[in-house]
């Protein structure tokens, strides 16, 4: 009877599996690092991963228990992945938990001031936050406008995926081209 327990973990594994993968993807767009100016680095890749998180967090937010369940076991993948990542870069182990948990930090930092500035469709005060938070230390840095409107587009086109895409892991973020430009 215990054994019934795990038999949904296991269900739920594939469909996390499955979504994340579908978001990694749409974080890795070329069109990200070519035209929208987020720098193809491992910083950049990760800010765009956590964008992609914030905008799938936010939908799932609104949804069923269900939908918020799958949402955190894809934020802990989320984690999980950028714990191995950061071990594969050869940090050593003692160093690993301190960077989690500034990583984990500068991730719901973004959650939300960006949740303030989607809320509001507010592309300036967006893109002001995207470009902070992309290029901490640069003056000269683009302005970030392309991306801070793929974003808010991106939170449109998700308000409309159904509970049901959501509870069987087959949420897409709309490609950038289309929506944004430079």
């Amino acid at each position: 009877m215990i054994f019934g327990l795990f038999k949904k973990k296991n269900r739920n594994q594939s469909i996390v599996d499955r979504q994340y993968a579908a978001l990694t993807s749409a974080a890795r767009v070329p069109f990200f690092y070519s035209d929208l100016d987020v720098p193809d680095t491992v910083m950049g890749r990760f800010e765009m991963l956590s964008i992609v998180m914030i905008l799938f967090f936010r939908r799932t937010a609104k949804s069923d228990a269900s939908g918020q369940e799958l949402a955190q076991e894809i934020v802990d993948a989320f984690f999980q992945d950028i714990d191995h990542s950061i071990r594969e870069l050869g940090i050593g182990d003692q160093s690993v938990p301190k960077r989690m948990k500034k990583l984990a930090g500068m991730f719901y930092g973004r959650l939300e001031t960006y949740a303030a500035a989607l809320e509001e469709r507010d592309g300036g005060a967006l893109a002001a936050a995207v470009r902070r938070n992309i290029y901490p230390e640069r003056e000269d840095a683009p302005a970030m406008r392309g991306l801070a409107e793929w974003m808010i587009a991106a939170e449109v086109t998700l308000a409309g995926v159904s509970e049901d895409e959501i509870s069987r892991g087959q949420v897409v973020l709309p490609p950038p081209e289309p929506l944004a430009g430079k």
